[in-house]
């Protein structure tokens, strides 16, 4: 098959055509280096301007502090889920966890092995389908941290705003990192799995205030230590040169589509469509509280499972692929992250219509 399809995949997800484009036409030699990235040295003038420049362009387009590091690792958000915890959660002190999903709910049991990590809020018992209200929040004024997801890919689920906490604020914001303005300086960290919005599986942002690296222990082994990588610039060991690079592209091109807040009102301009074709009727339910949509990941059911199976293998036939839902939820997801073009949602839209015409 050489046509491109519609990739409704929550992860490793879409990435901007263009870009995708530019790889092709550099992969076997970069403009005047002579070889490939994939063959570069991570200590070479070339790749020293790359990472740099990715950096550079990532400030610019989140507004980053200049007391905030920029660490590019590898291991996943779930590396991170023990790397939090082992840095800046002091002996003898507590940890504050909301949870909405399963990937919180994974955070949490790693920061236990480290030390205390607590639930402070849940919708558990409601399968997730919203975000908890701030006054369901119980919060210990004297926990080490409050870590939250911004977006639940599983669930469907979003923050529209976090959390207001009084202690340092920690965020997996791995499913819609830099789909809308962020203002970085409310958090003390950010981590985030590259495989959804930023670059292919392989490299793990993490934005980290300077204060938080005065926590991590000297006993901790070299690499799971933020300072190691703080102090070589993410360049300790060989980085994932690759993912780092198409990350670059992808940075540039969200600054070229106008910024986080262009790339946000496409978003919601995408999202919408899906919403507004489920709002209509009853033929497709939506997983999500109206309040706690996601515009990442649409999650929804139809009125039975034989249903959800025929619309899968006739919108698979119909060149819109990975919308089955995760068995946590069932029924349908649809993954529209930043590069999901608008019109991969109008067909997936019309085929809505069409099946719930036929079948409904």
């Amino acid at each position: 098959m050489t046509e491109r399809i519609y990739n409704f995949s929550a992860g490793p997800a879409v990435l901007p055509l263009s870009v995708l484009e530019e790889v092709q036409r550099d992969l076997l030699a970069l403009p005047g280096a002579g070889m490939s990235i994939l063959e570069i040295s991570h200590r070479s003038k070339t790749f020293d301007e790359i990472i740099k420049g990715c950096e550079a362009d990532m400030r610019k387009l989140a507004s980053i502090p200049d007391n905030y590091q920029v660490l590019f690792l590898q291991g996943g958000a779930s590396l991170q889920f023990s790397m939090v915890p082992m840095n800046i959660l002091p002996a003898g002190g507590k940890a504050d966890y909301i949870i909405t999903g399963a990937w919180s709910k994974k955070a949490m049991k790693e920061a236990q092995r480290t030390g205390q990590a607590s639930v402070v809020a849940s919708t558990e018992s409601e399968n997730f389908r919203r975000v908890p209200r701030q006054e369901e929040l119980n919060l210990d004024p004297e926990t080490a941290y409050v870590h939250f997801t911004t977006n639940n890919t599983i669930f469907g689920t979003e923050w529209k705003t976090e959390p207001v906490v009084s202690a340092p604020l920690v965020a997996d914001a791995s499913s819609d990192i830099f789909s809308r303005p962020i203002d970085v300086s409310k958090y003390a960290l950010i981590y985030a799995g590259a495989q959804k919005n930023l670059a292919p599986a392989g490299v793990t942002l993490v934005i980290i205030r300077d204060d938080m690296l005065a926590r991590s222990p000297a006993t901790l082994p070299t690499m799971l230590n933020y300072n190691t990588h703080a102090k070589e610039r993410s360049l300790y060991n060989t980085p994932p040169c690759f993912a780092i690079y198409v990350m670059r592209l992808v940075v540039r091109w969200i600054l070229d589509q106008g910024g986080l807040e262009a790339i946000a009102r496409h978003n919601e301009a995408k999202a919408a469509l899906v919403y507004d074709a489920m709002d209509r009727g009853d033929f497709y339910r939506p997983h999500a509280s109206a309040d706690s949509r996601s515009l990442m990941n649409i999650t929804f059911r139809l009125p039975s499972e034989d249903l959800e199976k025929q619309f899968i293998a006739e919108a698979t036939k119909a060149g819109l692929d990975g919308l089955k839902g995760h068995r946590s939820v069932g029924g349908i997801r649809a993954s529209i992250y930043n590069a999901f073009p608008k019109d991969g949602v109008e067909a997936l839209v019309s085929f809505m219509k069409e099946f719930e015409r036929v079948r409904g």
